[in-house]
């Protein structure tokens, strides 16, 4: 068991990273609209389409690893994320653009991260919380890994060359978790476990638990798709909103693996309302004193709660369901993830092309927050 959860773990990360190089589409926010002729709320509408994808991925893949060996799989997503990215390399209009970007190249992820989550918590028994916060946490290391390269990228090869380049380490890096995958023989379902493991909806605590990530989510994914294009309405130059990218995306990352191991320590709901306090204080100070030196941290600390709350959430589902329901009810569960992402990050989008500021759009995240805090005071302790 400890060697499948290691090679199930490796596979996690070696997919999963350059998947979340989603998280720092911000860093194309002004090349592709300058190459493409298109305004913010448009490309705040791709960032928004790949989350929909993403997330019909997810809930497309339980069907798929039951029909399919893993590596087989884990090959076919990157194939499929590859095609769009080249697609979207060579676009000639925003309609192909966000096609290949918005459509395959989000679907191939969708599918990819929920078959590695079910790996995961298929081989690994204790510290779930910890193993789950760290392979939701991949996304967000990958954006930080992903901002700076990109930024250089583009400005030594183009944007083209940069969206291509992607595609063929997508391509490489889904290979080899395929390998992990197939050498390792995880078997995706626990045939040991009753009929019964994988039904109860439970429902109730389904719609609880999704509305409170729904929340931080909706403040965090404003913050992680615009985060530079944020920085930059509050007077930050290009180089500081570059590396706020990569500060804030580096420290998500950390919370979701933080919001996972707090989960192994304290109760779900305690662990949920400090989140969403966290967020709220950080929308304050933003909403407070806006420049660019306080910009940088208070987005951080709205990004961080969102982080514990991805981390939680990953965590909460091998707490309140089985294993082998674990991939159906997290791919349910990101539909509000999706909800999220073409909510408040759309919105704030459109406000800036209005306003050429997000000052109102922050002052919504802290409503949000606050709502989050009041919903996750309810949740179960399981």
């Amino acid at each position: 068991m400890r060697g499948r959860g290691a090679a199930a773990i490796a596979a996690a990360t070696a997919l999963n990273l350059p998947f979340g190089t989603l998280y720092a589409f911000s860093v194309f926010l002004k090349p592709m609209e300058a190459l493409l002729g298109v305004g913010r709320a448009q490309m705040s509408f791709v960032f928004g389409l790949a989350t929909i994808t993403l997330t019909a991925g997810m809930n497309l893949a339980p069907a798929l690893y039951h029909a399919l060996s893993p590596g087989v799989l884990a090959l076919g997503c990157g194939i499929v994320s590859a095609a769009g990215l080249i697609l979207a390399a060579t676009a000639g209009s925003f309609t192909q653009f966000a096609l290949g970007y918005g459509v395959l190249f989000g679907l191939g992820a969708g599918v990819g991260f929920i078959l590695v989550q079910q790996a995961v918590n298929q081989t690994v028994g204790a510290k779930s919380g910890l193993a789950n916060g760290y392979v939701v946490g991949l996304y967000p290391l990958g954006a930080m890994i992903g901002a700076p390269a990109f930024g250089w990228a583009i400005e030594a090869f183009g944007m083209r060359a940069t969206l291509a380049g992607l595609g063929v380490t997508v391509l490489v890096s889904c290979a080899i978790a395929a390998a992990f995958l197939h050498l390792a023989a995880i078997a995706m379902h626990d045939a040991s476990a009753p009929a019964t493991s994988d039904e109860d909806p439970q429902w109730r605590v389904f719609m609880q638990l999704a509305t409170v990530f729904f929340l931080a989510a909706a403040a965090g994914l404003m913050v992680m798709s615009q985060a530079a294009g944020i920085v930059q309405a509050y007077g930050g130059q290009t180089l500081i909103a570059v590396g706020a990218t990569t500060i804030i995306t580096g420290a998500v990352g950390a919370a979701r693996i933080g919001g996972g191991w707090l989960v192994d320590r304290f109760a779900v709901p305690v662990v949920a309302v400090g989140a969403h306090l966290f967020s709220l204080l950080g929308t304050i100070i933003l909403s407070v004193w806006p420049s660019p030196i306080v910009a940088v941290p208070a987005l951080s600390m709205i990004g961080i709660g969102y982080g514990i709350m991805s981390g939680l959430t990953a965590a909460a589902i091998a707490r309140y369901w089985h294993r082998n329901a674990f991939g159906r009810v997290a791919g349910r569960l990101y539909v509000a993830w999706c909800a999220a992402a073409i909510s408040l990050p759309v919105l704030a989008g459109w406000l800036y092309d209005l306003t050429q500021g997000y000052r109102t759009a922050v002052l919504i995240a802290a409503a949000v927050n606050i709502l989050g805090v009041w919903v996750a005071s309810r949740l179960p302790r399981p």
